[in-house]
């Protein structure tokens, strides 16, 4: 199993890099993550995200545990050290009616990275790092006058500038018991943390000499939010379940520090920018609140352990909560539908490796939070993944998986002049399961 070790450290070390990377450069280049905190991540492990991304029902899948953050309830049925890591890129194409061609971008990003410790018999700890949410884009928009369109040419032509960047992590902390044989119950404690940055310029370029002015809006959060959980698995059989689960994010205030900037400023005759030459307003307010919106997850799971398991989820976030420094984001409320499956062929199988594989697929769809131009933006994906189990010789007890998804969905509309996304999002996860602090007896 050393070799195994060494890839699983290895694949951290990776993941590091990975992080370390996404700390300076942009983790999205979407122009929808210009709303609210950005992007908002579903804090999903690979292995739930091929699913459709099924989670707050879900504990130990394909004879694995797993850490679940969606629902801290499932840490109720840990009892193996779980070490989980992983990285995600994404590949977007943005079209919008009127312009010919489209841009394509991709990214670099940790997905996760968690540990889940077993406490006792029927209860676990888990802790880790994730993305919460993600801020990155940059797009330009020409108006004549600042009504209509306008060639860049056109004299009068206004260029209005608009780009953001920056992003929210999640350190979570989070411990789950079984009550009885069929109830878990679970808590999470998370410190979410960030800078989210937002300029607008506005500049006239065919006109040497004129004062352009750019808007700088910078929020610097800090502060904890709590997440709670419950599942009940109803038994048909030894080896076939249905559970229900339920899980909440609560929505706390957190902290911010906020900062709201307008600046002038020149270009020389070569296209340069130059330094700012005045600062028109310059606002701080150093002890603002963001508040956080109420997310409800409800689930259900059917399952033979070892060999399937077919789930559905629904997901209510309630966005026109959600405020920054005391101005709402204008944001609306988000319902999301999922749907999910998972088999492995033969768990038992000697000749066939690909018989042990974990094949999934999946289905999301989402009326998102947002409403631009009086057009509700929804969100349609596809899903499929594989969980690949490593090679264990019988006298060990560490048992190594690995889990790849793909997510293949499209955000957005070319109607009222919006922006249609096209995107491929691939995500990649190693997963270990293993006896740890155990007292071995010798006669």
């Amino acid at each position: 199993m050393i070799k195994y070790t060494r890839l699983f450290v290895t694949f951290l070390l990776v993941v590091i890099i990975a992080e370390a990377r996404a700390q300076s450069t942009a983790t999205t280049s979407s122009p929808y993550s210009r709303y609210g905190i950005g992007d908002f991540s579903n804090q999903l492990m690979p292995q739930n995200i091929g699913m459709g991304g099924i989670s707050v029902a879900t504990n130990i899948m394909g004879n694995f545990r797993n850490v679940n953050v969606i629902n801290p309830a499932a840490n109720g049925y840990i009892d193996y050290t779980v070490i989980d890591a992983g990285i995600a890129t994404n590949f977007l194409t943005l079209s919008q009616s009127g312009v010919t061609g489209a841009d394509k971008y991709s990214n670099l990003r940790l997905s996760h990275f968690a540990i889940g410790l077993p406490v006792s018999e029927h209860s676990a700890v888990s802790f880790g790092l994730m993305p919460y949410s993600e801020v990155g884009y940059n797009y330009k928009q020409t108006l004549s006058k600042g009504f209509g369109t306008s060639s860049p040419a056109d004299t009068n032509a206004v260029n209005y500038i608009y780009s953001g960047e920056g992003g929210l992590s999640k350190a979570f902390l989070g411990y789950g018991f079984t009550v009885a044989r069929h109830l878990a119950l679970g808590v999470n404690a998370s410190y979410i943390f960030g800078n989210l940055k937002q300029f607008q310029s506005t500049e006239i370029p065919n006109l040497y000499g004129m004062l352009d002015s750019r808007v700088e809006q910078d929020n610097h959060v800090g502060g904890f939010n709590f997440d709670y959980g419950a599942q009940y698995t109803f038994d048909f059989s030894t080896l076939k379940h249905l559970t229900l689960g339920y899980s909440a994010s609560i929505g706390n205030s957190l902290n911010v520090q906020n900062s709201y900037i307008v600046s002038q400023y020149t270009y020389d005759s070569t296209g340069n920018q130059n330094n700012p030459s005045d600062t028109v307003v310059n606002s701080q307010t150093p002890n603002g609140k963001l508040q956080l919106p109420r997310i409800n997850h409800y689930g259900l799971v059917y399952q033979k352990d070892g060999f399937y398991m077919i789930g559905a989820e629904f997901t209510t976030g309630n966005w026109s909560d959600l405020s920054i420094a005391g101005s709402n984001a204008g944001l609306q409320n988000s319902k999301t539908f999922n749907i999910g499956a998972s088999v492995i062929p033969n768990p038992n199988a000697l000749s066939s490796y690909l018989a042990l594989v974990d094949y999934r697929v999946g289905f999301i769809y989402e009326d998102t939070y947002l409403n631009i131009n009086n057009v509700d933006i929804k969100r349609y994906a596809f899903t499929f993944g594989f969980g690949i189990p490593l090679p264990h010789d019988r006298v060990s007890t560490a048992f190594y998986k690995v889990n790849f998804s793909a997510e293949i969905g499209k955000r957005g509309t070319l109607q009222s002049g919006l922006v249609q996304e096209n995107y491929v999002n691939l995500h990649l996860g190693f997963t270990l399961n293993d006896k740890w602090f155990v007292r071995y007896k010798f006669d």
